[in-house]
């Protein structure tokens, strides 16, 4: 096989995995939430704690992932898959609460755990050459999982059948990276984690990765109420989802355009496109055109920004990739759980047109990356 054969095989399981770490077991339960209330008769407040349960067992993956990645990324991995497949077949044969919750804390830990492994396993495994397209690509994976959970809640099986499809799909991916995911030579099992945790160039990612929270948060919690708003159907919400996850993958020539333009280039223009995109459902009419573009915007450049953030992070954290990334990884979270109230606060006093426009506004800001002491280096046109 040759080289790019190597990393192509890598890059693409990689991305199975996420995809059905975080499109199964991480962002389905969205998508499902009317469902889940009838079946375990809960109100809002129930809903939103059983929501909390996933974002728990994302914060554990996530702390568990760096001394787990560092000593086999391959059975990270692997074990973030089977994480994720266990979940998701828990929570579909439960009939009480709490096993149906301790499902979604399972398969939510999948999410946590795959992208710190799935990074550190690329890094060392793929050539430096072409490692910044196999990360960025790798993390389309999300993307995918969105494609392929977007119209599942419309079918005429229930959930229960649905959410065993998902384990299914994900036990065999599973199987498939356990044969086909490369092994590490030469990496010790009880080699520790070397390098300070403070350094410099830390602080920019984190800010970037905090702002790409607080800005992707009133999306991904209020863009299909907003388009509902604007008097498209619920049939075409469908639609709009499905098309975030259609439009994902191109943000994998991220990797490309950081190679070639350097990683700070890349992202002030993609953080630029994708104000675009928030700007365009703050518009006061909102049609079917313009909301797919939105939402087109949005699923490539939320992918390009994610990537950058792990290609960011792997060059600061050179001997453990998956702690930069679990670090950039949980300012998203943060400012992910800050953005959701806020945005929520926002659109009850001055509705969600201008609470997208206030994120658009935001994202601009990342063009404090132009100040020299908060610029990245690391790709050769960053020197």
């Amino acid at each position: 096989m040759s080289s790019a054969q190597r990393w192509t095989v890598t890059a693409a399981l990689g991305a199975s995995v996420i995809a059905v770490c975080y499109g199964f077991g991480r962002y389905a339960y969205g998508l499902f939430v009317p469902q889940f209330a009838v079946d375990f008769a809960l109100n809002a407040t129930g809903l939103g704690l059983l929501g909390g349960v996933s974002t728990l067992g994302y914060t554990l993956g996530l702390l568990a992932a760096p001394r787990l990645a560092g000593r086999s990324a391959r059975t990270t991995a692997i074990m973030a898959g089977a994480c994720a497949a266990i979940g998701l077949m828990t929570m579909s044969v439960s009939e009480l609460l709490p096993v149906f919750a301790c499902g979604l804390l399972i398969a939510g830990a999948s999410a946590g755990l795959v992208s710190p492994a799935v990074a550190e396993l690329i890094t060392y495994s793929v050539s430096p050459g072409v490692r910044a397209q196999a990360q960025t690509w790798a993390n389309t994976g999300t993307s995918f999982g969105l494609t392929a959970s977007a119209f599942t809640p419309v079918l005429v099986f229930g959930w229960r059948e649905t959410w065993l499809g998902f384990g299914l799909i994900a036990s065999a991916i599973t199987i498939m990276a356990l044969i086909a995911l490369p092994k590490l030579a030469g990496r010790n099992a009880n080699t520790p984690v070397a390098g300070p945790l403070l350094r410099p160039g830390l602080m920019p990612l984190l800010v970037n990765s905090v702002l790409l929270g607080l800005t992707s948060a009133p999306y991904w919690n209020f863009s299909v109420e907003r388009v509902v708003q604007a008097g498209l159907s619920d049939h075409f919400s469908a639609w709009f989802w499905l098309t975030i996850g259609i439009a994902g993958p191109l943000g994998g020539v991220a990797g490309g355009l950081c190679h070639r333009y350097g990683l700070t280039r890349a992202n002030l223009v993609i953080w630029s496109v994708w104000a675009i995109g928030l700007v365009l459902l703050a518009l006061p009419s909102t049609g079917p055109v313009i909301s797919l573009i939105s939402a087109s915007i949005f699923g490539a450049t939320f992918m390009a920004l994610t990537g950058i953030c792990i290609l960011w992070a792997a060059l600061l954290f050179t001997e453990s990739p998956a702690r930069g990334v679990t670090l950039s990884f949980f300012g998203l979270g943060v400012g992910q759980t800050l953005g959701s109230p806020i945005a929520g606060a926002l659109a009850d006093h001055i509705g969600l047109p201008a609470v997208f426009f206030i994120a658009a506004v935001m994202s601009l800001t990342a063009w404090y990356q132009l100040h020299s002491r908060m610029k990245v280096n690391g790709l050769p046109a960053d020197r």
